[in-house]
């Protein structure tokens, strides 16, 4: 499925607008607009807005010509011939989007070099690394200053080519001696770098990867780096990579810094449903700190690598495709400062009925009143509550609780660990699928460790409970609900997510009586996903 799409909530309602391939896209809707580029025809007009308010940014989806043999030992003449074939269509990308006005483009994570290599046979791939905050550096313009810098110089000509910003990954490589401790016994460490060009092609700053995902090739820097970098256009920016969205350093602690209101991030993320994929997590994490993040995704279908967007809190610009092998350019006009979601006002601008029951159940009305079959809320329908089976089922390789989620109104809870969790929900017609609210609270151990509450209304694989949890795209159950769970945790991200990979805007979103809440009504497609993700950092 190869899709476009923008998300935009304004004046209390929302436009979804999908573009699939050969059709055309020039959108114009309350000035904001995008770009799929390769995939529409159409010349896009640039909406009139103040600098001030706006800036133009590019994120590219890059399939990446790869070295067959990632284990095999080459030269550095034959590392740079294969790098230089993926730099050549950065450089197509960025002379394109400079046409569009584009002020920061960003290319994603491993785009350059490749992935799966040893320790060693990376070692011709690598470029060497300076630091920025001990040498001032424009490699386009002093190429001979330092060797084996030949890919840093063709990214920062490209800087100055398109006039923009410029964020990339690669390797990169820095001696060091036996007198540090943390020195590797071949004398170097080696990093996964995500490198920032200004518009004159001056090497602004460079972050090194903090939480390597079983890269066997690269160091784990001795300390995060917490890299902030300035922007005329825009104010400051921060930067991480991939797998550092889950962790609290560098991540999280960047953002402590309240001018922080947008963040660069190169990724090469495989896509695990229903939770992880990688569109719901870059909007989950733009919704829940209220910043823009810049996410660009390797395009890699058969690896289940796809996704990469331009995502604001109440806005999404993205694209995923598990179909065609083409890299994709998305542009959009960002909001200089980014209006946030989270907080006690309804995002609709109203008080439905609902959320008044909602609120009523968190209380404990009187008129509102819990028993063991039903929840009674005088001159209000009665809410059916009888008690589903409970039952387990592998989700994301953690042993999740269920309660089955049937009939067209209801109230569940559900609970494990001391993490309850609570639908309230009404359908306007029933679908022949099975799902599911499910609750874990526990150390996640596989592909990494970490530590998750979580709260999810999600459709099953099929119609059996062992079905729950399992990868799915489509649906076609649509659901009015409030999702909410007593999480200990105050990082919460999130998820929603609907029939063809689309994101879709909570209603409201925030905390109740010490209880966080999602409200949804209105879903354009079918729920696959909607979920509380809370991440307990201390605990990991």
């Amino acid at each position: 499925m190869k899709q476009i799409f923008e998300l935009q909530y304004h004046g209390g309602f929302m436009v979804c607008i999908m573009s699939g391939a050969g059709s055309q896209l020039a959108l114009f809707l309350f000035g904001c607009y995008v770009v799929a580029l390769g995939v529409h025809t159409e010349e896009p007009r640039v909406a009139q807005h103040s600098e001030a308010e706006h800036y133009v940014a590019a994120v590219y989806e890059h399939q990446s010509i790869f070295t067959p043999s990632p284990l095999a030992l080459v030269g550095r003449k034959q590392a740079l011939d294969l790098m230089n074939q993926n730099l050549d269509i950065y450089e197509q990308q960025v002379m394109t989007a400079a046409q569009k006005g584009v002020q920061i483009i960003v290319f994603p994570e491993d785009g350059i070099h490749g992935f799966n290599f040893t320790r060693t046979s990376v070692y011709p791939f690598l470029d060497f690394m300076p630091s920025p905050q001990l040498v001032r550096w424009n490699p386009c313009l002093e190429p001979h200053r330092f060797n084996d810098t030949e890919v840093l110089q063709r990214l920062s000509c490209m800087a100055i080519k398109g006039n923009m910003f410029l964020v990339a990954n690669l390797g990169t490589k820095q001696p060091c001696h036996n007198n540090d401790p943390g020195c590797p016994h071949d004398g170097r460490y080696q990093f996964n770098t995500n490198v920032v060009f200004s518009n004159n092609g001056t090497l602004v700053d460079r972050y090194r990867k903090h939480n390597l995902y079983f890269e066997a090739a690269f160091d784990t820097p001795l300390k995060a780096d917490h890299i902030i970098f300035d922007t005329p256009f825009a104010g400051k920016f921060g930067i991480f990579t991939c797998f550092d969205i889950l962790f609290f350093d560098p991540a999280i602690r960047l953002l402590r810094d309240s001018e922080v209101k947008h963040v660069v991030y190169p990724t090469a993320w495989m896509n695990q449903l229903p939770l992880l994929a990688a569109i719901q997590i870059q909007r989950a994490f733009a919704i829940a700190f209220g910043i823009n993040l810049l996410a660009a995704n390797i395009h890699h279908p058969s690896l289940g690598m796809t996704g990469s967007g331009i995502h604001s809190p109440r806005k999404s610009f993205w694209h995923h495709d598990m179909e065609n092998a083409t890299g994709h350019l998305i542009i959009a006009q960002v909001a200089r400062n980014p209006l946030g979601l989270i907080g006690p006002e309804n995002a609709t601008g109203k008080m439905n009925p609902s959320h008044s029951k909602f609120l009523e159940i968190l209380a404990g009305d009187p008129y509102c009143e819990k028993d063991a079959q039903e929840v009674h809320c005088d001159g209000a329908t009665k809410w059916n509550m009888n008690t589903p089976p409970v039952f387990h089922s592998e989700m994301m390789y953690d042993n999740f609780t269920l309660v089955p989620v049937w009939g067209k109104e209801g109230y569940l809870r559900v609970c494990a660990n001391g993490l309850c969790c609570y639908l309230l929900y009404q359908r306007p017609t029933l679908s022949k699928e099975l799902y599911a609210l499910g609750v874990f609270d526990g150390l996640h151990t596989v592909h990494g460790t970490y530590y998750v509450q979580v709260c999810a209304l999600v459709k099953c694989g099929g119609l059996g409970f062992n079905t729950c949890g399992q990868e799915i795209t489509e649906a076609t159950g649509i659901f009015d609900f409030h999702l909410w769970g007593n999480f200990s945790t105050s990082y919460i991200f999130p998820l929603l997510l609907t029939s063809g990979m689309s994101l879709e805007t909570p209603d409201q979103l925030g905390w109740e009586n010490d209880y966080s809440f999602l409200s949804k009504s209105g879903l354009s497609s079918g729920l696959v996903t909607a979920a509380l993700y809370g991440r307990l950092y201390e605990r990991d």
